[in-house]
């Protein structure tokens, strides 16, 4: 589970402290930090006649932005979720009166200020953004008021999710800038900001009794997604997009939010595509995300949270007082006392890091269903069959085990190096193919036996990626997690990745596979297949095929590194099971034991005789326990 991820702080700490070594080793030879780093949106831009459009809720302007396409950003698509309605599912907005200034991103949702989302070093580990942060931005191609397409001349609508594991992100980040995209190949591109951690994922009993079943879910995030969506069906042709053609994107959350939407009835006929990079179909039963942890409940359940803040205030002066104090108040006592606390104090909670461990993507039976997402899947008549792109990359994990000094050590006291080449990539292959396996693979399989629509499937390996005082980055992270955001907007301006991906040297390849992909993702939001791309030149990319030898997947990579090519080798669990227990490269048995654990353990694939055999050691790593089915 997401929740899961989370856990593993070292791992994440270890994530870190590879960037800052990347970012010592940058400023050490001189590169410069990138000037165009600086979030999307950040400056007022000066409004441009000809972007007046007419929404459900008021006239709005944008800006003719430097690609020579049209921009509005910070429309809101819900009234802002504060006070009574902190916790409750979004209000649709208020009309407004003469013409909405849409030149500036909003504010970002709460979150903890972090490296990872290119945040600035005053901001990390502290609170950032706000409650009032539902609103969406728009790219589209440059059309003056009288000549925007009508009818059949209406441009497919791409709506993107960002990641951030739920806790953290936003829509304005460069590399999410639809500009690029919406101008290049003709389609209107829609971003938004949805709640994050406990403001978008918390049930408690006595929260919204008095509510609607949604306001019950606990699900905000998802629900401010489905609002997001429900805005662009009322109001995207008046920018020239058509609502009957929606495409769903989004990469890691992002993705995974998009598993739980294809099966939420809420989201039936918001949506006619989906793409899913880096994501994964799981959700959390209700009692690990309600109840006390004596009673099933997860740490950070919603009775749990309550305890804490009751500790937090001293109310409490301990986790058994708290229970005592806590079950003592009413219902309506206990929904006052919760909004009541500030937005730092729930935020701080749980801590600094920015990746807390909390449950997320409720099995509520209302807006997620009450069946494990797999299950969901084996029949197209309990969830939105739409035809979807589904993908990974071949190096997710890998700066995770940075950190591992039995795979990597440091030379004086900074310099990361690879202790044993072969065995780094054997050891970090399991893991990355595991997200494969439980993201794509296994879930393809499934959806394409249940379901009439196209299926196709993706592993982004383009890896070309700097070296550094000796440092070979492509061989220390690859194609790593996120790297193929990018790649898919055409838009190279990230302020982390600018450190650690990109380089002068590299331009040439990443253009290059760049055009490539992002004309695949246009052109299935064109005809829902990425076929040959838009200009149909491109290698074909076709749908999964279960028969035996027949294409699974597509590699994208650029032509320095064979290009794009079909391939036929779908990973499964069992198949990953196979391999390691004949694998030799590991210098103990109980190496291989502890990714046996790490792997299999609570899974159909688990066995106790073997996990014994082969020394019984029980996984060090909780960040990877989410790819246990």
């Amino acid at each position: 589970m997401i929740l899961d991820i989370a856990k593993n702080r070292a791992a994440l700490i270890a994530l870190s402290a590879l960037v800052v070594v990347v970012a010592v080793l940058v400023s050490f030879i001189g590169f410069k930090f990138s000037q165009s780093g600086d979030d999307y949106g950040e400056q007022r831009q000066l409004a441009d006649p000809e972007t007046l459009r007419k929404t459900a809720y008021g006239d709005v302007v944008g800006f003719l932005d430097i690609s020579e396409s049209h921009t509005w950003m910070g429309i809101p698509f819900a009234t802002p979720p504060v006070g009574d309605l902190r916790w409750r599912a979004p209000v649709e907005p208020a009309l407004w009166q003469g013409t909405l200034d849409a030149l500036k991103a909003s504010d970002r949702c709460k979150q903890i200020g972090s490296v990872s989302e290119s945040r600035p070093r005053e901001e990390h580990g502290k609170p950032i953004g706000s409650e009032d942060c539902l609103y969406l931005n728009i790219f589209a191609p440059k059309f003056a008021n009288e000549q925007v397409p009508t009818g059949n001349d209406r441009l497919p609508v791409m709506v993107y999710i960002h990641g951030g594991g739920n806790v953290a992100g936003y829509a304005n980040q460069f590399k999410y800038s639809g500009r690029n995209l919406a101008k290049n190949h003709d389609v209107i591109v829609v971003n938004f900001n949805y709640r994050l951690g406990l403001f978008g994922w918390l049930s408690h009993p006595s929260l919204n009794l008095d509510g609607s079943l949604e306001d019950k879910s606990g699900n905000f995030g998802i629900l401010d997604s489905l609002a997001a969506l429900e805005w662009v069906q009322d109001n995207i042709e008046a920018f020239g997009g058509d609502p009957t053609n929606v495409t769903l994107f989004g990469e890691s959350a992002g993705g995974i939010n998009i598993f739980a939407i294809l099966a939420s009835q809420r989201g039936e006929g918001l949506f006619h595509k989906a793409i899913i990079q880096s994501g994964l179909p799981i959700s959390t039963p209700m009692d690990h995300a309600t109840n006390y942890i004596e009673d099933s409940g997860h740490l950070n359940s919603g009775r749990e949270i309550t305890n804490q803040l009751l500790i937090a205030d001293a109310t409490a002066a301990s986790r058994q007082e708290a229970i005592s104090h806590q079950n003592q108040m009413s219902d309506a006592e206990i929904s006052r006392y919760l909004r009541g606390k500030s937005a730092n104090e729930v935020l701080m909670l749980l801590g600094s890091d920015g990746m807390p461990s909390m449950p997320m993507i409720f099995r509520d039976g209302t807006v997620v269903p009450l069946e494990d997402l797999m299950e969901v899947f084996a029949d197209a008549a309990n969830y939105n069959a739409v035809p979807i792109i589904i993908g990974t990359n071949r190096d997710e994990f890998k700066p995770f085990f940075a950190g591992d000094s039995s795979l990597v050590e440091l030379q004086m006291g900074f310099l990361p190096k690879i202790i044993n080449e072969a065995y780094f990539h054997a050891v970090t292959s399991y893991f990355n193919d595991a997200w494969k396996a439980r993201g794509v693979d296994e879930v393809s399989m499934r959806l394409a036996e249940s379901q009439s629509d196209p299926v196709f499937a993706y592993r982004f390996d383009w890896d070309e990626l700097p070296t550094i005082l000796g440092v070979d980055l492509s061989k220390l992270m690859g194609a790593v997690h996120a790297s193929e955001i990018p790649f898919v907007f055409e838009s190279f301006d990230d302020r982390l990745m600018n450190w650690v991906l990109f380089s002068d040297e590299n331009i040439p390849s990443r253009t290059e596979l760049s055009k490539k992909m992002s004309s695949y993702w246009a052109e299935f939001a064109y005809n829902s297949s990425p076929g040959r791309g838009r200009d149909g030149t491109q290698t074909d990319w076709t749908p999964w095929d279960e028969k035996p030898n027949q294409g699974k997947f597509v590699i994208l990579d650029s032509e320095r590194d064979s290009g794009i090519r079909m391939n036929n080798e779908a990973v499964t669990f069992s198949v990953l099971k196979h391999r390691l227990l004949k694998d030799n490269a590991f210098p103990t048995t109980a190496a291989k034991g502890k990714i046996y654990d790490c792997l299999f353990r609570d899974s159909k694939y688990w066995d106790e005789e073997e996990f014994v055999s082969l020394g019984g050691k029980t996984c060090e790593m909780p960040l990877f326990q989410f790819l246990r089915l």
